[in-house]
């Protein structure tokens, strides 16, 4: 969601703001837009791609050295120019219409309490040109400002509530750019040559300008200046955060021979599963040894000893790969799991335990709800936290005690794929380990799963090749608009996966049941003209999840079925059958998920929607 890029430089860095706004696009976004000083405030916004931004940079001769851009997701407002930041201030009695004021601001988050300070902004005289919360902090720094930027930031961060990473320059001081943080990501990047320095909400943006970057911690200000830098904590007390040496690489994003990012992920997903297993001899603890600041050198193995009980924190695609892994847990580890939509957690009264270890999982490592949740885990005294995750460098890892970094690469399709499938290679890892610690795992035991999960490349490449009978299912579900999937046990979180991932980037509506479920509602739903997919592997399940299938044909419903080789489903009239290349037991929902994914893929391609960048979705969550 929303992305931010700021520099002060000696050089035109327009060139730089774009590129890193496109190597953020795949964040998601509604608008985007660019700010410099240029004998005062310039800019360019468009509700359209970062492409057609710069064009019209291009066009209008845009540069200077100093500035800021934006990538926005809307909240507050609809998708229009109007709302799009950069956001200028229009001083007391100036119409919102007129030459612009001298503060420029970029923001992501949402201000909770934007209607108060409106009014009271609106009853100083100040005008308002959008329908968005962030208007209102540019307004509100120019109210404060009094000669020095950094002086007006810390005044008016402090009179807001709710989620935030800004940006902000001001004419009067044009080799000045002022950040500040809560709540939302944002970075600090250390020009190379020492006579630049940047602010960006993910190093990605930065990638090839500097690799010197520094995380700002929760309730940072800092101030950007040429050459130098400083940063004050929350309490405005000068603090010096450490500058780490981060790759980020942008190659990754490239396209290739395929026709969309998703696609090209999907078919990643092999190499990105032994990736994350590279370096897995044996099933030890110390996989998940602390790396962050609030774990370097925790021990896993003295954590798991300690450990009782799971609770999983998770939002949307992670929280189904957190279902997923509760059976993993409960089957193998012998250990009581709870999976807890992380937006809701910290809603309601929960009885905490000092004996669970706290599990969160996260593409990005920095997504708001799932943070606010762990943090608020941690409030109720479970200390012993755990995270698996894509980026080593996020907050999510910094702020836990142990860690997983899977490597699926960067994932720019908003549907996320290959991070599904390396949560789960890092989970029943972190099954095993548990298991093993417990005494719960034999040799012979730890051998079968070892070998199981090297052969998971091969295995995945086998079921890739089922991709045209895939474009041939997709071509009957373009023209529905309802779909239901069903799965049970271990693959009832891969139905839900499947269902999410055909909403996502096709726009059909699309539940998933447990399978047992079926005649306790659903079944009501159920015509020839709602395509019912089933995952059917050959598991304890089998036979009643046949009896749940004839009770769909009775219906006239027309199934989808995914079966492994040995269960004897066959193709009939309405029965329509894929046949998984071999079954592959407790790891078996990382084979089941990819037709799911591929069948979404290619029905939204047949739909002509926007694969990679679906309406009102955002790639990365960082509000609530």
């Amino acid at each position: 969601m929303c992305g931010i890029v700021g520099a002060v430089s000696t050089r035109n860095i327009v060139p730089i703001l774009v590129q890193g706004l496109q190597r953020l696009e795949y964040r998601g976004y509604d608008s985007c837009g660019v700010a410099v000083y240029a004998d005062g405030l310039k800019r360019a916004r468009s509700t359209d791609r970062v492409a057609e931004l710069l064009g019209q940079v291009e066009k209008g001769h845009l540069d200077g050295t100093t500035g800021i851009a934006h990538t926005r997701w809307a909240t507050h407002g609809a998708p229009a120019v109007h709302n799009a930041h950069p956001h200028f201030s229009h001083g007391p009695g100036k119409d919102a219409s007129s030459k612009p004021g001298r503060i420029a601001l970029v923001h992501n988050g949402i201000i909770e309490n934007y209607q108060e300070l409106r009014a009271g902004l609106k009853a100083r005289g100040y005008e308002f040109a959008s329908q968005t919360d962030t208007e209102v902090i540019c307004h509100l720094v120019d109210s404060l400002y009094d000669g020095d930027l950094f002086d007006a930031v810390k005044a008016a961060v402090g009179q807001l509530h709710g989620a935030y990473a800004i940006a902000v320059f001001c004419k009067d001081e044009p080799h000045r750019v002022v950040g500040a943080r809560a709540g939302s990501p944002l970075i600090l990047g250390v020009g190379i040559d020492g006579k630049e320095n940047f602010l960006a909400s993910d190093a990605m943006a930065l990638a090839g300008v500097t690799d010197q970057i520094v995380y700002l911690e929760e309730g940072d200000v800092v101030d950007v200046q040429l050459g130098k830098y400083w940063v004050v904590d929350k309490s405005h007390k000068p603090v010096t955060r450490t500058v780490k040496t981060v790759h980020a690489h942008s190659g990754a994003a490239e396209l290739g021979p395929y026709r969309h990012y998703m696609q090209k992920e999907i078919f990643e997903q092999p190499r990105a599963v032994a990736d994350t297993l590279e370096g897995v001899q044996s099933i030890v603890p110390e996989l998940f040894d602390g790396v962050g600041e609030k774990g370097a050198g925790t021990s896993a193995w003295r954590v798991f000893k300690e450990v009782d009980s799971v609770l999983i924190l998770a939002c949307g695609t992670s929280y189904y790969s957190g279902c997923t892994a509760k059976y993993w847990l409960e089957g193998i580890a012998k250990i009581p799991t709870q999976v807890e939509i992380a937006s809701e957690y910290r809603y309601r009264d929960s009885v905490p335990h000092p004996g669970t270890l706290v599990v969160t999982i996260s593409q990005s490592g920095e997504t708001a709800d799932t943070l606010a949740a762990l943090r608020h885990a941690q409030s109720l005294g479970m200390d012993k936290t755990l995270t698996v995750c894509n980026v080593a460098t996020s907050a999510m890892v910094r702020e836990c005690k142990l860690a997983y970094i899977t490597r699926a690469g960067v994932e720019i399709g908003v549907a996320s794929t290959k991070a599904f499938t390396t949560q789960l290679a890092g989970l029943f890892l972190l099954t095993l380990a548990l298991a093993q610690v417990k005494g719960r795992l034999s040799e012979a035991e730890e051998a079968a799963h070892l070998k199981a999960m090297r052969h998971l490349p091969a295995a995945l490449s086998a079921v890739l090749a089922l991709e045209p009978q895939i474009i041939s299912w997709s071509e009957d579900f373009a023209g529905k608009e309802n779909a239901l999937f069903l799965g049970r046990g271990l693959h009832y979180p891969i139905a839900l996966e499947g269902a999410l991932k055909l909403k996502e980037i096709t726009y059909i509506h699309a539940e998933a049941y447990a399978a047992g479920e079926l005649k306790h509602g659903p079944l009501a739903l159920v015509t020839s003209e709602m395509p019912v997919v089933t995952v059917a592997p050959n598991d304890a399940l089998l036979e009643k999840l046949k009896s749940n299938m004839q009770e769909v044909r009775a219906r006239g419903g027309v199934l989808y079925v995914l079966a492994d080789a040995d269960t004897r489903i066959e193709s009939e009239d309405g029965i329509h059958v894929i046949r998984m290349p071999e079954n592959y037991g407790p790891l078996s929902p990382l084979l089941h998920v990819v037709p799911l994914q591929l069948l979404a893929y290619h029905t939204a391609c047949a739909r002509g929607t926007d694969v990679d960048k679906p309406r009102n979705l955002a790639k990365s969550v960082t509000v609530e």
